[in-house]
C-alpha cells in the first residue's frame, strides 16, 4: 500500500455540541478529572448545533451546521446530508486542486443511502470508504479516525472554556477554533492514524486497548 495513503483520504463525520457543554461520548472520549461519584445536574434537551466536517493531510474542511431557515439545529437525514455534500463540500473540494482523493464517512444510515453513495462516486469513482463503497469501512470503529480521537474532543475542550450563552456564540467559536488549526496539526494526527491501523491490523481487528492516545 501507498505509504502516503492516509494523506490521500478525506474523513467525514458530524458532532453535535450542546450549549450546556454536554459531551456525546459516541463522538469523544475524554479522560475524566472529576469525581465520577459527584452528580451534576443538566437538562435533557439542550439548545445545541450540528456540525460537519471533513479532516485530511491539507486542514479542516467546514464547519457545515445542518440547520433550519430559523437557524435551529436539524436531524441529519439522507436528503439533507447530499444537500450539504452538493451545495457545500463539492465546492470546497473542487478548489482545492487536488488529485486521487478519497473520501471516508462511517455507516450512518443518512450516508449509506444509495443515491448518497452514487453521488459521493460522481467525485469520488472507485475512492469512496464507506459501508456499500468501494473499500468497506469496518462499523463500531470510531477510534481509528482523526475525527473522533482528535477534532471533536479538541473543539470541545476549547469551545467551552468561556462557556457560550446562544447558539450563535457557540457556532462562532466553533468556527474560530477550526481556523486556528494549522495543517501540521492534521499531519501529525494522521500519523496517529496511521498508527492506530497498524495496531488494529496486528492484533486482528481486536481493541486498541495499549494504544498511546495523543496528539
Amino acid at each position: 500500500m501507498d505509504a502516503d495513503f492516509s494523506n490521500k483520504i478525506i474523513f467525514s463525520d458530524e458532532a453535535h455540541f450542546h450549549l450546556d457543554g454536554f459531551v456525546n461520548r459516541q463522538n469523544c472520549r475524554i479522560w475524566g478529572s472529576e469525581n465520577p461519584r459527584e452528580i451534576v445536574e443538566k437538562r435533557m434537551h439542550s439548545q445545541r448545533v450540528t456540525v460537519w466536517c471533513g479532516f485530511w493531510a491539507g486542514g479542516i474542511i467546514g464547519p457545515f451546521f445542518f440547520e433550519n431557515a430559523a437557524d435551529q439545529a436539524m436531524t441529519v437525514n439522507g436528503a439533507r446530508y447530499r444537500d450539504m455534500i452538493i451545495q457545500f463540500f463539492v465546492p470546497k473540494f473542487q478548489d482545492m486542486d487536488v488529485d486521487d482523493m478519497w473520501f471516508q464517512q462511517n455507516g450512518a444510515t443518512c450516508h449509506t443511502a444509495q443515491e448518497t453513495i452514487q453521488l459521493l462516486h460522481e467525485s469520488f469513482p472507485g475512492r469512496v470508504i464507506s459501508h456499500f463503497g468501494d473499500q468497506n469501512w469496518p462499523p463500531r470503529s470510531c477510534d481509528l479516525t482523526p475525527l473522533d480521537f482528535f477534532l471533536w474532543g479538541f473543539l470541545k475542550s476549547k469551545v467551552y472554556v468561556n462557556k457560550p450563552t446562544t447558539t450563535h456564540a457557540l457556532k462562532e467559536k466553533i468556527e474560530r477554533c477550526i481556523d486556528e488549526i494549522q495543517p501540521h496539526l492534521c499531519k501529525t494526527n494522521l500519523e496517529n492514524f496511521d498508527e492506530r491501523v497498524s495496531m488494529c491490523q496486528q492484533s486482528c481487528g481486536g481493541h486498541l486497548s495499549d494504544m498511546l492516545f495523543h496528539t
